[in-house]
C-alpha cells in the first residue's frame, strides 16, 4: 500500500527540550521516503537553547532546507502552497499565546496562522509545568480552532531503559498524530 507523501513544516522555539527537536530530525530522516517536502524554522532562541542544552550546533546540519525566521517568502508562509502539517516542537508559552491571539509577527506565527486558517494539521509539543491559566485558556482556544495540543510527556509502559528511548516516545506520538507511519511500540501488543 503506497503511504502519502507529506509536505512538513518543522518550528524549534526556544523552549527546554531541544534533545525533542533533535530526534525529530533523525526520525523524519529515516522516515525522508514518506515526505514530499520539509521546510524548517529556528526561532533565536531556539538555537541558543540547543548550543546549552546539547552542547552543539548540529541543527545547522539538519538534512532539511532551513528558513530564516523572518522570510514571509517562505512557500509555507502562504496557505497556496499547500503544505499538510506543521509541527512546533518544542513549543514555547509565549509562541502558543502569540499563535492563540492571532499574531503573525515571524514565520513561524505566520505559518501557523496559515495552518488554522487552511484547516491544515497543527501540533504544538509543549514544554511547561506548571501551567497558568492563560496558558490552559491559550490551549483551548488552540484546540477549538483544530490544533493539536501534545505535551512532551513520555510514557513509560514500552518498557524503555535509555533516556533517548523514553524521550522518543513523544517524538513517536507526534509523528503518528501528524500522519507518518512506522513501526512503534502500541499498548495492548507484545503481550501486554
Amino acid at each position: 500500500m503506497e503511504v502519502k507523501k507529506l509536505k512538513v513544516i518543522i518550528a524549534v522555539t526556544g523552549a527546554s527540550g531541544a534533545i525533542y527537536a533533535q530526534l525529530m530530525f533523525k526520525k523524519l530522516e529515516a522516515l525522508k521516503d514518506q515526505i514530499e517536502g520539509c521546510g524548517v524554522v529556528f526561532s533565536d532562541c531556539a538555537k541558543d537553547v540547543w548550543k546549552f542544552e546539547l552542547g552543539n550546533d548540529s541543527f545547522k546540519k539538519i538534512p532539511f532546507r532551513i528558513y530564516e525566521k523572518d522570510d514571509f517568502f517562505a512557500p509555507f508562509a502562504s496557505g497556496s502552497a499547500g503544505y499538510d502539517i506543521m509541527i512546533i516542537c518544542p513549543c514555547t508559552m509565549g509562541t502558543m499565546g502569540r499563535i492563540a491571539a492571532g499574531i503573525s509577527n515571524d514565520l513561524i506565527t505566520r505559518t501557523a496562522d496559515v495552518m488554522l486558517k487552511e484547516r491544515k494539521k497543527l501540533i504544538l509539543v509543549t514544554r511547561e509545568m506548571p501551567l497558568s491559566l492563560i496558558h490552559i485558556n491559550n490551549m483551548k482556544a488552540l484546540t477549538e480552532c483544530g490544533a493539536v495540543i501534545c505535551p512532551a510527556s513520555p510514557s513509560f509502559y514500552s518498557s524503555a531503559n535509555k533516556i533517548d528511548d523514553i524521550l522518543q516516545t513523544v517524538i513517536d506520538k507526534v509523528l503518528i498524530l501528524a500522519g507518518f507511519k512506522f513501526g512503534t511500540f502500541q499498548w495492548g501488543t507484545d503481550g501486554k
